[in-house]
């Protein structure tokens, strides 16, 4: 139970009075001062006031010492994305911070993400992940960084590691954005979005064109992580569709200067302005005496 140590937090972290709260509360203030202290114990009905008042679910006031959570996952907890909130979708994220209590970026590598499917929301599994910080990246934001395997995503090499934004609320994703998808049959696939929320669903779409697009429904979706960057000790083995055309066009134009230099028609032409008495590829007679 946590709720005495989380009222006491959280009326701090808001800068607020026992006379304050109690009062706003309707609530005698030695009656509160002994909820805070841990000399009386809330019933349902004070519970629901302090949920309201702090606008954080009852559970999560009982059940979560937020004293230990960073200061993301308590701007998720402030902006309504409750760990404990049903149906939503949304939630608080397992993570790890640093000493100075910033955000980690936990890394699941390719070994890691069997277990990853398993462990995602098990504070135990994330603790145990490796982590480091990337000093260009936003300290307000959650990120992690996964490594992906095959050829779906290509010209994105097989073995990248992708850096990727937690998606908080699905709604802020636009079609064609890049994302890694935690899904609870296939596990993490990386993979362009549509959104189709009309029938509760996103269609993923890949790189390579030899791969299919599929549907998937929302509720078979854990999480969402939004593509910022990736670290690859590969060049991309595929340019980029515009590269290619440009490559294209580069290549029509040596075929086709390559044909005026073998065609006679291209050659009369280009003898039509060599004064009379000269051929192309003829020097004039010279006098040597």
């Amino acid at each position: 139970m946590h709720i005495q140590s989380n009222i006491k937090f959280l009326r701090k972290r808001r800068g607020r009075t026992q006379d304050e709260v109690s009062g706003f509360l309707n609530m005698k203030r030695s009656t509160y001062a002994g909820y805070e202290n841990g000399v009386a114990e809330p019933g349902i009905e004070e519970l629901k006031l302090f949920s309201d008042y702090f606008r954080i679910s009852m559970d999560t006031l009982v059940r979560v010492n937020l004293s230990g959570l960073s200061e993301s996952q308590l701007s998720q907890l402030e902006s309504g994305f409750d760990v404990y909130v049903k149906g939503t979708g949304l939630r608080i994220l397992a993570t790890t911070v640093d000493k100075q209590n910033r955000d980690n970026i936990e890394l699941v590598a390719e070994r890691a993400k069997a277990g990853y499917k398993r462990g995602y929301a098990d504070p135990e599994f994330i603790r145990e992940l490796p982590v480091f910080q990337l000093p260009f990246l936003s300290p307000e934001r959650k990120y992690r960084t996964f490594q992906i395997s095959g050829d779906s995503m290509k010209p994105i090499p097989d073995g990248a590691y992708i850096t990727a934004e937690f998606v908080e609320n699905w709604d802020y994703l636009k079609n064609g954005d890049p994302c890694i998808i935690l899904t609870k049959d296939e596990g993490l696939v990386f993979k362009l979005v549509e959104k189709d929320f009309r029938h509760q669903k996103f269609i993923l779409h890949s790189l390579n064109r030899e791969y299919q697009s599929y549907p998937i429904a929302v509720e078979e979706i854990a999480e969402i992580w939004k593509f910022i960057h990736y670290i690859s000790n590969e060049m991309p083995d595929k340019m980029p569709l515009e590269h290619e055309l440009f490559a294209v066009i580069a290549n029509l134009k040596r075929d086709v200067d390559g044909l005026k230099g073998s065609d006679p028609r291209f050659r009369e032409d280009d003898n039509a302005d060599v004064p009379a008495g000269l051929s192309a590829g003829r020097q004039p007679a010279t006098d040597n005496k």
